[in-house]
């Protein structure tokens, strides 16, 4: 089978690998849309520590059920439309007794340890089956939107953190696929006012034309636009959806009396070190928080989101490519002229 592969920093390649075979308690999923991460863009350019020397990305999945062992439960046939949460943990510690795998010190991932769905099969842990990670998709999801729950899971799990009132001012810096998924979601818990910011002006434009009652903000003059527009009061709630120290810094000042600062994803290392104004958190009453991944409560609650209307992700999905044109696809998602990007087998 076709298989895109990370090999080093850089160095990606289309190999072809055997069909894998499956233990007794292991299911084989026929992959159908397997979708570009940051996270893959970061372990394209940077390696990953964790990864064996030749890795199989991709951890945004859906797909058919191609093969059960003799000892998966039946409930899990072969043919089923599904998708699969990639974070497994060993089931037993505190933070897998709690719900919450993806903090389990023994966490593994289909796409970042353990080989994932940029192939034509892929392979679903014991552990991962056993824990729940396999949802049956509703025949109106589409395998698109099924591959898209996992980004959009993590989203969730930092807005259950973000605390967002009815008629709350929002601000998303960010205007990439997962700050449109965080600004959609905010307007549908009842924020008053949805702010976007990037520097990207182009990526700008494409977040807004998907709601008109989302805002433009200048990601060169943040401040003074943010201030502007809120008559000076600043934002309830700031979502850093972009791996920025300064955009970190920034986001105290862009915040209200007594509001939310949700730092979303990770800075590059060596530069994870970050000055802050600490008055500003103190004075202003700030509560700030950040989140990692998301827990399989989480991610099944999104697929509800999902299939019944309240977030529609169709669009998000802006280009398609097959195994084959690897290298265009991962140039157009380094190249922030598209949303998400994806392999469709």
């Amino acid at each position: 089978m076709k298989a895109i592969q990370l090999f080093a920093k850089g160095e990606l390649r289309l190999t072809d690998l055997p069909e894998p075979e499956i233990a007794p308690d292991e299911v084989l999923l026929a992959c159908k849309v397997g979708a570009i991460c940051g996270t893959d863009l970061r372990m394209f350019a940077n390696g990953h520590r964790q990864s064996p020397q030749a890795l199989t990305l991709g951890h945004e999945l859906s797909g058919i059920i191609e093969k059960t062992g003799a000892n998966v439960s039946p409930e899990w046939r072969v043919g089923m439309r599904v998708a699969v949460a990639p974070n497994y943990g060993c089931g037993t510690c505190d933070s897998c007794i709690s719900g919450n795998t993806q903090t389990c010190k023994e966490f593994q991932a289909l796409g970042i340890q353990k080989n994932g769905a940029f192939a034509r099969y892929v392979v679903i842990p014991a552990r991962a089956v056993q824990q729940g990670n396999i949802v049956a998709l509703p025949d109106h999801v589409s395998f698109e939107e099924g591959a898209l729950i996992e980004p959009f899971s993590c989203v969730y799990n930092a807005f259950e953190r973000c605390h967002t009132r009815v008629g709350d001012t929002v601000l998303v810096i960010g205007a990439g696929p997962i700050g449109l998924m965080h600004a959609m979601l905010h307007k549908a818990a009842g924020a008053g006012k949805v702010l976007i910011s990037d520097i990207n002006p182009e990526r700008l434009a494409m977040a807004c034309h998907f709601d008109a009652d989302f805002v433009p903000v200048s990601g060169t003059d943040t401040l003074a636009d943010v201030m502007r527009i809120t008559q000076n009061r600043g934002c309830d709630v700031v979502i850093t959806a972009a791996s920025s120290a300064e955009i970190q810094s920034l986001a105290f000042e862009l915040t209200a009396l007594n509001g939310r600062v949700l730092f979303f994803g990770g800075l590059p290392h060596g530069k994870e070190m970050v000055s802050l104004n600490t008055n500003i958190i103190h004075y202003r009453q700030i509560t700030v928080t950040g989140m990692s991944g998301q827990n399989l409560r989480q991610y099944r609650e999104s697929l509800r989101m999902i299939s019944n209307g309240l977030i529609n992700l169709k669009e998000i999905l802006t280009h398609k490519y097959t195994l084959e044109q690897y290298d265009e696809a991962f140039s157009a998602a380094r190249s922030g002229q598209a949303l998400k990007v994806a392999f469709v087998l």
